[in-house]
This record gives C-alpha cells, structure tokens and sequence, in this order.
C-alpha cells in the first residue's frame, strides 16, 4: 500500500473554490448515472421458459421458488465450482456487504440469492466458515449457470462467450449479478444481468473507499489486498501479487 507523500496543500478559501468545481462534476455524474439507470430499467425482458432446478437447505427449488413472495429476484453468481476448497475471494468479498441489505431489500419487494456450482454440502461448508446468513443454493446438474455465461466447459486457449463478448478462456467459473422478475402469473423474466466491473454494485467498501485520500490505493493491482474477512491481519497487508482469481472481478 502507498503512503500519501508531498501533496498539495491550499488555503480554505482556496479548498472551498476546487472542491465547489469538483461537487458540479459530481452532480454531473449522478444526473448520468440517474439517465443509465432508467436506460437500464426500459430494456426488454426475455422469458425463462426452462425450468431451472436447484438444491436447497430446504430440498429441491425452482428459480421461480427462489422469488420468496416478491416479485423481484437478485442473484449473485458466486464463483464456487464442485471440488473447490473455498469460494472465489473476490466473490466473497462482495457477499460479505449482503446480509446488512437483505430486509432493505425485502422492504422493496426484492429478494437475494446467491447461485453456485458447487454441491449444496460444499456450498454449506464455506458458509458456516464465513458465517453468512443469505440464501446460496446449488445449480449443480442444472444449465442455470452456463446459459447465463458464469461457468464454462472450454479448455484454456480456447474462447467463451462472457461479458456480452467472445474472450479468451480464463476460469471455469466468472462472476456476475442477475435480475429477475416474477408476474402475477407467476412466469419469470430475466431483466439484466451485469459482469466484470458491474459487480462492484454489490461492493459498498468500495464505494466507501472511492471518498478517501488514498482511494482504492491498488498499486499492486486490483483487488490484490482483498482477503476472506477471516484472514485480515491486524496490520495492513502488503501484496506482492494478485489472487488468482482477482483477475476475474477486475479487468473492464
């Protein structure tokens, strides 16, 4: 991590004029963000007509199950392919701002599920490890998670389909956020999705982060310093490299 050496120092008077010119760039990116966001909510919606089946602490669910009695569904497509030891760090990080969120979102008619490949028993396993609350359920034996490009077959070299893009093979599993839509009928509608750097909606440390001095202070690389919550040390970690799997929340 950096330290914040020789910077510029003003007067008040002279702090007050560059931040007044720094706040109309800001409203400016609001305003842009409040357009996008509408943008976002007018796209059309496609039909989930394959009935997607997933293992649950409560026995088998379908995604229509999932909703909870609301009508809007938020799923994180947590990186954790059967077999492995623990979920993707950078996955983790991001679910451990969800549980705060879970009656906000309630209160406006949305509920949350994470979504893995994993077994149920090994998505359990990391769970009681990180001591997370959220629904997480198991799309193992279902498509679920490769008809919405977050886990691929491909050998490396070869190319997928992630990002609205033909890449590079990277990792059998990527992250990305997805939203649904239930009717009163009961028929589901994906309404988004979102991957690489949209996941950081769900990274409110981030956001935190972006307002200090030091902002973000990755100078060894994006997410580089990101741990599981349960390996922090008490002092500042200094990161020689990046996590293996940071690569895939970080790029554009």
């Amino acid at each position: 991590m950096s330290n914040i050496i020789n910077h510029r120092t003003v007067s008040p008077g002279e702090w007050l004029i560059e931040r007044k010119r720094l706040l109309a760039r800001e409203k400016e990116l609001t305003h842009l963000r409040d357009e996008v966001t509408r943008e976002r909510r007018a796209l059309p919606w496609v039909r989930i007509d394959k009935r997607y089946t997933f293992d649950t602490t409560e026995g088998e669910r379908h995604l229509a199950d999932l909703f909870e009695g609301r009508r809007q569904l938020l799923v994180q497509h947590f990186m954790l392919a059967p077999g492995w030891e623990e979920g993707c760090s950078s996955c983790s990080y991001m679910a451990d701002h969800t549980d705060g969120m879970l009656v906000h979102l309630a209160a406006r008619d949305v509920a949350f599920a994470a979504i893995s490949r994993a077994p149920l028993a090994e998505i359990e396993s990391f769970r009681r490890r990180m001591g997370w609350k959220f629904k997480w359920v198991s799309s193992f034996g279902s498509e679920f998670n490769y008809d919405f490009q977050v886990s691929f077959t491909e050998k490396p070299k070869e190319q997928v389909y992630y990002n609205y893009a033909t890449q590079p093979f990277e990792c059998e599993e990527l992250p990305g956020i997805s939203a649904f839509y239930k009717d009163a009928a009961g028929q589901v509608f994906h309404t988004y999705s979102t991957y690489r750097r949209g996941v950081e909606a769900m990274m409110g440390t981030y956001n935190l982060l972006d307002l200090t001095a030091k902002g973000r202070d990755e100078t060894d690389g994006p997410m580089a310093w990101v741990r599981y919550h349960d390996r922090y040390e008490t002092a500042p970690p200094t990161v020689a490299a990046a996590p293996a799997d940071a690569c895939c929340h970080s790029q554009t």
